[in-house]
């Protein structure tokens, strides 16, 4: 059985001795182990192959090239109310010219002392630099008058949104639903996007393999992956045998550009995970200072080129760990948008040197320790464990967490991630 599934995972029990580092390694500080995966996104970046996406299919994409400005935007100055063009640094009267000036029409060119009637979207006629909204417009025997407008009002200028050859996007970057509004402006269509990072999925564990427990963190990896752009596939299960361990996951590697494996990162008899990518290529680290989720390790693959992340089996650490240390992988990015809260109840912390991911529910500005005895979910009275909360499922149902170092006090402020920002 792999022991990082159930009761006491390795790494997360209140004991310290896999603390120390002994004979498995030191522990990477959270902020540097998700500063390293980002790197490595960089290093391997240029191995990905490259394709084109249409502006309906961008959002969760990643920008091959930059994209610069093709032209000015917009391309003529024009009017953002109905009323009446005319250059303002003259004065009233104006002479009304008998035209009308619409979104689909060529203006006319305005002589001094002029103005024309003009419509939202229309272009500005050349000559004019304002325009008076029709609501403070007075017409009489053709001359124009109204309140006082100074030049610019009422104008959308030419290129005061985006300068022809000014850059706007740059390489690597990740798009989103909302860029397809510029782009659009822009009059492109597609744009090259790298290909979506595919990964491969392998549960480890003979109680998994059996069906004797259920795979919960298969499903939720699936979906952290496609949040975040990529493409996800279920390769199965395998059980606790070395060989049958490092023979898969080398299988899995050769078809995938990422390894997802889970279970078997710890340091319990059968736990043969990190053995198998040493043996198959280079672990960067194993073991980060978070709780819960800390022994997540992370390796390249030597013949395949492939990426390996091995995630810790219990479920909620599972979810914490790979979200906020394999996410910027596949987003390039490793900032963490918060909300401010007020923390409702004590939450203690049994071993300093950690960062500690507290689930929370929101309630305006309080947030509940999800898991605190004064919670739906009672799992501790004051002090953390995150051993424990690891496992319950029920944790999911927090709104955000909060990262600290420290003990929590009640009515302290806290800043709350959304798990929303942490899954896309």
């Amino acid at each position: 059985m792999s022991r990082d599934r159930g009761g006491s995972e390795g790494g997360e029990s209140h004991h310290s001795d896999g603390d120390r580092g002994h004979d498995h390694g030191e522990i990477t500080p959270l902020e540097a182990a998700a500063e390293r995966v980002r790197d490595l996104r960089d290093e391997w970046s240029d191995r990905w192959a490259v394709e084109t996406a249409s502006l309906d299919r961008i959002a969760g994409r990643t920008l091959a090239e930059p994209i610069d400005a093709p032209s000015d935007v917009p391309a003529r100055s024009h009017a953002t109310m109905d009323g009446y063009a005319f250059d303002a640094t003259e004065g009233y009267p104006y002479e009304l010219v008998d035209r009308e000036v619409f979104p689909e029409s060529d203006p006319p060119a305005i002589a001094d002392g002029e103005a024309v009637r003009i419509f939202t979207g229309a272009p500005l006629p050349a000559g004019a630099n304002a325009v008076l909204k029709q609501e403070e417009a007075t017409v009489e025997d053709g001359r124009l008058d109204g309140s006082p407008t100074e030049p610019g009002t009422y104008v959308y200028e030419r290129g005061s949104n985006v300068a022809a050859g000014e850059r706007l996007f740059a390489a690597g970057e990740r798009l989103g639903a909302k860029d397809a509004i510029l782009l659009g402006d822009l009059g492109i269509d597609e744009v090259p996007v790298t290909e979506r990072l595919s990964v491969g999925l392998l549960a480890t564990g003979t109680e998994i393999h059996e069906g004797r427990h259920d795979d919960l963190d298969s499903p939720m990896l699936a979906g952290l992956v496609r949040g975040w752009g990529g493409e996800a596939t279920y390769e199965g299960t395998v059980p606790d045998e070395y060989e049958r361990v490092r023979d898969r996951i080398a299988g899995v590697a050769a078809d995938h550009d990422v390894v997802m494996t889970t279970g078997g990162t710890s340091v319990g008899d059968k736990d043969y995970v990190v053995r198998a990518l040493r043996d198959l290529g280079t672990v960067h680290f194993h073991r980060v200072a978070l709780r819960p989720g800390k022994p997540i390790a992370v390796a390249t693959l030597d013949d395949s080129d492939a990426v390996a992340f091995a995630i810790p089996g219990k479920p909620v650490g599972a979810h914490a760990v790979t979200a906020l240390v394999a996410r910027p992988f596949f987003t390039g990015s490793t900032a963490l948008p918060t909300v401010d809260a007020a923390v409702a109840s004590d939450v203690g912390i049994s071993v300093p040197g950690f960062t500690y991911a507290v689930p929370v529910t929101l309630d305006g500005d309080e947030a509940t320790p999800l898991g605190h005895v004064d919670s739906p979910l009672a799992v501790y009275e004051e002090t953390f464990d995150p051993s424990v909360l690891s496992s319950s499922t029920r944790a999911t149902r927090a709104d955000g967490f909060v990262l600290t170092e420290s003990a929590l006090s009640a009515g302290e402020a806290v800043a709350v991630v959304p798990y929303p920002v942490v899954e896309r």
